[in-house]
């Protein structure tokens, strides 16, 4: 449920999404539909409630189960954004080209 002004607004079709982090070093994230690309400073993910970006340095994904919806990460942590999942995508234009830019 996301509560909007006074009103509240329920998601169909949305799961469970949870983040833990530990002292910015290991995250674990459930929720989790497709990973998008990784690397050592950028993981972008597709969750139930979005896209998430984390960025930071010497990243790796120690653990991966789209069929569980879970992925835990270990490295420094910088920023956790979430976006929505049109935002990535423009008239005409793939993901993986936005991506590349």
């Amino acid at each position: 449920m996301v509560k909007m002004g006074t009103q509240e607004e329920h998601l169909p079709n949305r799961g469970a999404h949870k983040i833990n982090m530990m002292n910015r070093r290991t995250g674990s994230i459930t929720g989790v539909t497709d990973v998008i690309s990784f690397d050592i400073a950028e993981v972008l993910l597709e969750t139930e409630l979005g896209m998430l970006q984390i960025k930071g340095a010497d990243l790796h994904v120690n653990r991966l189960s789209l069929e569980k919806g879970e992925i835990e990460l270990e490295g420094r942590i910088d920023s956790v954004q979430y976006s929505e999942i049109s935002d990535f995508k423009k008239s005409g234009e793939s993901l993986l080209n936005r991506l590349f830019r």
